[in-house]
C-alpha cells in the first residue's frame, strides 16, 4: 500500500510485518557545477511538494492518469535527491526494503531498461536503511551524476540517450520487502542517520523560469558529479519477498503546469552552489563504514551530462543553463561512522 503524507511517499507492507515500510521524499538541492570535478554531497533544501495525480484535470493529457501515482513540480535545471527513511512501529530493527529507482524507465543503478523484478547481477536496486539516499546516476565506482530536470525532445535526458524511443519521463519507484523470517533473524537495534538539519535557504533564479510545453514532457538528465557510494546488497538474494511489491510513478510538471493544476506556487529554484559555499553553509561527506559499494553501471558510464551535450551553437540549455562558478574551499561536515585511528604513543 502506498500513501501520501506531508509531501512524502509511504510504502507499507502490513501483511508482511508492521515495520515493513519506507518513507521517500524528494529533496530540492543545489545544482552542482558540471565541470568534470567530483563534489561533496549538497544539502537538502526542503521537500518538493507532491500531490495525487488523479485529483487534477490534465486536459489533453488525462491519459497520463492511467499511470497513477503522484505529480511533482520542478523548474527546468532544478536538481533533486531522494531521501529514504524506515517506518518503525515496534522499536525493533529497521525493516530492510529493496528499492528500485528509474527515470524515464531507465534504472538509475544499473542503466538497464526498467523491469518489474529485482536483479542481482548487476544489482539494479538499493537497500534501505543501508542506503540513506541517492543523488544521481551510478556512473562509476563511488561516483554519481546528479539528477537534474530537463524537457524531453532535446536529447538531454538519460532516457533519450539510452532508448531509441523516449517519451516516458518522470521518476519510477518500486519497493520489495524482506521476507519476515529473514527479518526475524536480523532483528537487532540499528541507528538511523540523516544528512540535513532543517536547512532551508533558497531564492529565485530568473534564469531558470522558462518552461517546457504543456504536455508534461519532463524527465531527468545527468548533471555534475559527486562522491557517493551505492552500497552492495548485504543480504542474500533469497531474503527478498518478490511476491510482495508496490510501485509508484512520479510525473514531473513544470512550474507553469503546477500553478495551472494546483493553484499553488512551486518552490523557488535554489541559489547557485558557489553562492551557497561563499555563505559558509555546509556540504557533506558520508562514511559508509565497512559497507561495500557496487561498481558503476557500464551503460550509465557512457551517458553525457547536460554540459557535455550543451553547446553555444545550440543556444545553451534552452537558454537556462548558465556557466557555473567552481566551488572553492567548501565547509564539509562528516556524517556516519568513521574509524578512530590509534596513532603512535
Amino acid at each position: 500500500m502506498i500513501y501520501l503524507d506531508k509531501d512524502s511517499l509511504e510504502i507499507r507492507f502490513p501483511e508482511v510485518h508492521e515495520n515493513a515500510g519506507i518513507r521517500i521524499d524528494f529533496q530540492r538541492t543545489l545544482r552542482l557545477p558540471d565541470n568534470g570535478e567530483s563534489h561533496h554531497l549538497p544539502p537538502g533544501l526542503g521537500r518538493f511538494p507532491i500531490r495525487h495525480i488523479e485529483d487534477f484535470d490534465l486536459g489533453d493529457n488525462n491519459h497520463l492518469k492511467k499511470r497513477g501515482g503522484v505529480v511533482m513540480p520542478m523548474f527546468q535545471a532544478d536538481a533533486l535527491w531522494l531521501n529514504f527513511g524506515s517506518i518503525n512501529v515496534t522499536g525493533e530493527a529497521d525493516y530492510p526494503i529493496a528499492l528500485k529507482i528509474g527515470t524515464g524507465k531507465i534504472c538509475a543503478v544499473s542503466g538497464d531498461d526498467w523491469v518489474t523484478n529485482l536483479n542481482q547481477n548487476p544489482q539494479d536496486y538499493v537497500v534501505v536503511p543501508d542506503q540513506p539516499w541517492i543523488d544521481g546516476y551510478n556512473v562509476g565506482q563511488d561516483i554519481v551524476k546528479q539528477f537534474v530536470a530537463a524537457p524531453l525532445g532535446h536529447g538531454f535526458t538519460v532516457e533519450e540517450q539510452l532508448k531509441s524511443e523516449a517519451d516516458t519521463g518522470g521518476i519510477q519507484i518500486q519497493a520489495f520487502p524482506m521476507k519476515r523470517e529473514f527479518y526475524n533473524l536480523l532483528n537487532k537495534s540499528l541507528e538511523e542517520e540523516t544528512r540535513f538539519d532543517n536547512i532551508n535557504y533558497s531564492m529565485p533564479s530568473p534564469s531558470m523560469c522558462m518552461e517546457a510545453s504543456a504536455d508534461f514532457s519532463m524527465g531527468l538528465a545527468a548533471g555534475g558529479s559527486m562522491q557517493q557510494e551505492i552500497f552492495e546488497d548485504p543480504h542474500s538474494f533469497e531474503a527478498w519477498d518478490l511476491r510482495e511489491t508496490s510501485r509508484c510513478f512520479v510525473t514531473i510538471a513544470n512550474a507553469e503546469q503546477w500553478v495551472d493544476l494546483t493553484g499553488e506556487e512551486p518552490p523557488l529554484s535554489p541559489i547557485t552552489a558557489s553562492d551557497y559555499t561563499k555563505a559558509g553553509l555546509p556540504w557533506f561527506d558520508f562514511y559508509g563504514g565497512d559497507k561495500s559499494s557496487i561498481k558503476g553501471a557500464k551503460k550509465l558510464g557512457k551517458i553525457k551530462s547536460v554540459n557535455q551535450i550543451n553547446s553555444p551553437k545550440r543556444g545553451g540549455f534552452l537558454g537556462l543553463w548558465k556557466k557555473d562558478l567552481p566551488v572553492k574551499n567548501p565547509k564539509v561536515v562528516s556524517l556516519g561512522k568513521r574509524k578512530v585511528h590509534s596513532g603512535s604513543w
